[in-house]
């Protein structure tokens, strides 16, 4: 891979990496409105809902760390 190329997969790690850091925010203050609940809403169909919702948003936090990862080490190489 030529250097131009390298730039550029440089350049678009560090715009996933914003968007990384931006994902795992909104996902630390959705789990903080969670635990901030009360129990019983907690337990309830909504909280099921926002629990639901937080699996998915760690899941995507981890799948975009990986591309992040990936990417660096493809710019690096």
């Amino acid at each position: 891979m030529n250097k131009q190329r390298r730039r550029r997969i440089a350049d678009l790690t560090n715009e996933l990496d914003t968007l990384l850091e931006t994902l795992t925010d909104l996902r630390d203050e959705e789990q903080e409105a969670f635990d901030n609940m009360p129990e019983s809403l907690q337990d309830s169909e909504r909280g099921q809902d926002i629990q639901d919702g937080l699996g998915t948003l760690d899941s995507a936090v981890d799948e975009l760390g990986s591309i992040v990862d990936e990417t660096r080490n493809l710019s690096e190489s």
